[in-house]
């Protein structure tokens, strides 16, 4: 696969990524109140980062935002900044990418795009590991919470947004690894041609410093004879043949 189309397919995956991210951020349901054990369920309890809500039987939803920003509970606040860092990261990175690739007559050289390339690579790894740890943290605070048997409050389990959190966290890394693969096949390309430039200078200056004489003695040959006597002399036996 040529370093072109590995861009492109590294651009596809950290964009898709990086959209997958950033509509896991405004999601509801991060959590969602577990049924285990319950015979009957009069109501639904759910959260993410920004709010809490319930719906009742009959299908009414009731929800409310959290009162105070320090007065929420630290993992949350983690959260909500790692996912901002890595939406922010994201969008810088894709800048980066559009500017880097082949493909794009922007960023000048071909060495000046591979080296911003390979930035928007780091950053999209940046941005992924960022929503990877966010997910992750809020995954083992509801896990921790749900497997504990002296915690007997809701328990809630995990919702449909951490899957497309890490969904879209592991494609961000897998483009940004891409992107930062790719600079190598484009040193290596520039590399060869180099050499092969300098190989050709040099073939060249070793011909040309051979003198005209010997070289025209060598390669020249001397003109055929087709007058009259040689023919006579050479077919002069059997010319009445």
């Amino acid at each position: 696969m040529s370093s072109m189309s590995q861009e492109i397919l590294a651009f596809l995956l950290s964009t898709s990524g990086w959209v997958l991210v950033s509509s896991t951020l405004p999601m509801e349901y991060w959590e969602v109140s577990s049924n285990d054990g319950s015979v009957i369920t009069t109501a639904t309890f759910y959260s993410n980062l920004w709010k809490t809500c319930v719906i009742d039987s009959t299908g009414v939803s009731n929800c409310k935002d959290f009162p105070s920003l320090l007065a929420l509970n630290g993992y949350i606040q983690a959260c909500r900044g790692l996912m901002i860092a890595a939406v922010c990261l994201g969008f810088f990175a894709s800048i980066f990418a559009l500017v880097g690739m082949k493909c794009t007559k922007l960023g000048g050289t071909d060495n000046k795009k591979a080296s911003i390339a390979c930035l928007a690579g780091v950053i999209f790894l940046l941005s992924g590991l960022c929503s990877l740890s966010a997910c992750s943290l809020y995954a083992h605070r509801i896990t921790t919470e749900f497997f504990d048997p002296m915690f007997y409050d809701q328990k809630y389990e995990l919702g449909a947004a951490l899957f497309i959190g890490w969904a879209g966290s592991i494609l961000c890394i897998l483009g940004g690894s891409i992107f930062c693969f790719s600079i190598t096949g484009s040193f290596n390309t520039s590399h060869s041609r180099a050499n092969y430039v300098y190989k050709g200078a040099v073939s060249r200056s070793h011909i040309s410093s051979h003198p005209r004489g010997r070289a025209q003695s060598v390669n020249q040959r001397p003109p055929p004879d087709c007058s009259n006597s040689s023919r006579i002399q050479h077919f002069d036996k059997n010319v009445y043949v």
